[in-house]
């Protein structure tokens, strides 16, 4: 992403009383609502800022919660470093790392307008359960991983998704059993393998992908936070 971040880290307060940061990037111009960011598992890296710098761009306010901060706050791994992420999130509690996702949402819709939510790996499985869960207007998943866990409910909120077809986390019979679960649930395949919307990671990233992956997301959010 080629926008510079421009926002700042704040301190937010989940349902459970949790204390956590969030970094707040404030929209561009004419202001459409806001947009929650859910992270990999390396944590709030400059990387996800340029992300919300892209949404701000948009016209969203733009939040990332940090989803580590219940277990070693100011958590920032780098992207060849996921074992100590990967075991935060394998012993993270779904039901309060969504209390801290709600409470991001929550921020942004005191702000006005109505919220969307985007993840990233295991930020895309949140995104998925927060479309089931939690009052957000849509949901996008770019390669959300851990799908068996969140199929006992249907979708309250519209859901768009985007993989690669080569994908090792996420195999076609496991995106396929979501999608046979969630019918209404919007999937978008691409040539390429797991991250490859991130633009920091060399080895995966593929750009043609990423753009097509964001232009569906825009129209999405376009559509459903409008």
């Amino acid at each position: 992403m080629n926008t510079a971040p421009q926002g700042a880290m704040t301190r937010l307060t989940a349902s459970d009383g949790h204390e956590f940061d969030c970094w707040m990037e404030p929209a561009r111009g004419d202001r459409k609502g806001g947009v929650v960011i859910l992270q990999e598992i390396f944590g709030v890296t400059d990387q996800l800022k340029g992300v919300a710098a892209r949404f701000a761009e948009k016209g969203y306010d733009a939040a990332i919660p940090a989803l580590f901060d219940r277990q070693a706050p100011g958590t920032v791994l780098a992207f060849d470093n996921g074992a100590p992420g990967r075991d935060m999130m394998l012993a993270a509690d779904l039901d309060a790392t969504m209390a801290d996702v709600d409470a991001a949402a929550q921020a942004l819709a005191a702000k006005g307008g109505k919220v969307g939510v985007v993840g990233f790996c295991w930020g895309g499985g949140l995104a998925l359960r927060a479309a089931q869960k939690l009052d957000v207007a849509a949901a996008v998943a770019f390669y959300g991983t851990r799908l068996p866990q969140y199929l006992d409910c249907p979708l309250k909120a519209p859901l768009q998704g985007h993989y690669g077809t080569q994908d090792g986390h996420v195999p076609p019979e496991m995106l396929q059993q979501a999608i046979d679960y969630l019918p209404d649930f919007e999937v978008h395949t691409y040539e390429a393998g797991h991250a490859f919307a991130n633009d920091a990671r060399p080895a995966d990233f593929v750009p043609d992908a990423t753009a097509l992956a964001f232009e569906r997301t825009d129209a999405f959010f376009a559509q459903h936070l409008a």
